[in-house]
């Protein structure tokens, strides 16, 4: 009996022969990427794909990779200028604040007192801190409200428009380019009881309008200036919100009969949950810190100190009275005022915000 010759294996599959193959046989066992030409290009450009250096990690090829260098010289060069800012102008006036609120001086700061958190409790006991602490609740909680509800009725508008759109978006996002201070002495010239036009209009309709010695017409006017300032900068990311709303889910809706605004407010506006709940939390932020100079042009803080707001009664105790003992201690609470508003809002607001689509 003829013994067998050996049959050598495949190094990759070892119970395979690893035989020549007749030319039928090889064109019936040809490798997925192999054409009748032989090796696919595929297959020849991986490769071809250069091998990672050593040292370095392994990524696929054609995909870049940023590159500051090996030192940390570039990068912090980069980050300087923002670090430079926020010590100047947030970290250094942060503790001088934190450090004369527990301070009693003179107005020219010969004779200092450590007097611990005296300045804090006469701030409490003070019946014009509470009024202008009451006066700051309804001013920020009315220009929220007044400026989101006009920013989502504008979005939705806007969203409506076929021709023209970008005209009307670019006269809505105007008044964002003009400055506070001049924001509010247009509207205290249209409001002027004397000569301003939208005061005759009140005058007319037998509205007694008189910003000047009506604590509630001051109040109002200075909310809708702050509002008017503000819309544009809502009405920016709703309208942005908007067009991340999937179309194909407004065409079923309205496949389904929903008409405009049932399918704005149905399917649109709680996707815009989480655009929302941040605008809310800017503008809480723009009513306590962002409002003095549409107060200082306007109102002055009157009449009577109806709209003498936290922010406007640190710089008037501060730079007028000055008493920097009671101005530090004051931005120090105002400070803390906004932090327990924005988490506030997160802890009871941010769980019924939807972030899925």
């Amino acid at each position: 009996m003829k013994a067998s010759a050996p049959i050598a294996t495949s190094p990759i599959w070892p119970e395979a022969p690893a035989e020549p193959l007749s030319g039928l046989a090889r064109s019936q066992h040809k490798s997925p990427g192999e054409t009748a030409a032989g090796r696919s290009a595929v297959t020849e450009r991986a490769g071809k794909a250069r091998a990672p250096k050593r040292g370095q990690p392994d990524r696929e090829p054609g995909l870049k990779r940023a590159n500051f260098g090996r030192g940390a010289g570039l990068p912090t060069l980069l980050l300087l200028p923002q670090v430079l800012i926020l010590v100047f102008f947030f970290f250094i006036p942060s503790l001088r604040a934190l450090t004369q609120s527990v301070l009693l001086s003179d107005p020219f700061g010969t004779t200092v007192h450590f007097v611990w958190f005296d300045n804090f409790k006469a701030l409490f006991a003070s019946g014009e801190y509470r009024q202008s602490l009451v006066t700051t609740a309804w001013f920020t909680v009315a220009q929220n409200v007044i400026t989101l509800a006009i920013a989502v009725v504008l979005a939705f508008a806007t969203d409506r428009v076929v021709r023209a759109r970008s005209v009307y978006r670019t006269l809505i996002l105007l008044p964002y380019a003009i400055a506070p201070a001049i924001a509010g002495i247009l509207w205290a010239f249209l409001f002027n009881p004397v000569v301003g036009p939208l005061a005759h209009m009140l005058h007319a309709l037998g509205i007694s309008w008189d910003p000047n010695r009506n604590p509630n017409d001051a109040l109002w006017l200075v909310i809708m200036a702050a509002s008017w300032k503000h819309i544009c900068y809502d009405y920016i990311f709703l309208v942005v919100g908007l067009l991340a709303v999937p179309v194909s889910l407004m065409e079923a809706a309205a496949v389904d009969g929903a008409g405009p605004i049932r399918r704005f407010f149905l399917i649109a506006l709680p996707m815009l949950g989480p655009t929302i709940f941040f605008l809310a939390v800017m503008n809480f932020i723009y009513g306590f810190f962002e409002t003095f100079a549409i107060i200082d042009a306007v109102t002055h803080g009157g009449p009577a100190g109806a709209t003498n707001i936290l922010v406007y009664k640190v710089f008037v105790d501060g730079f007028i009275n000055l008493d920097l003992g009671s101005s530090a201690a004051q931005s120090v609470l105002l400070m803390t005022f906004a932090l327990i508003c924005t988490l506030l809002q997160f802890r009871y607001f941010d769980h019924k915000v939807n972030y899925g689509v």
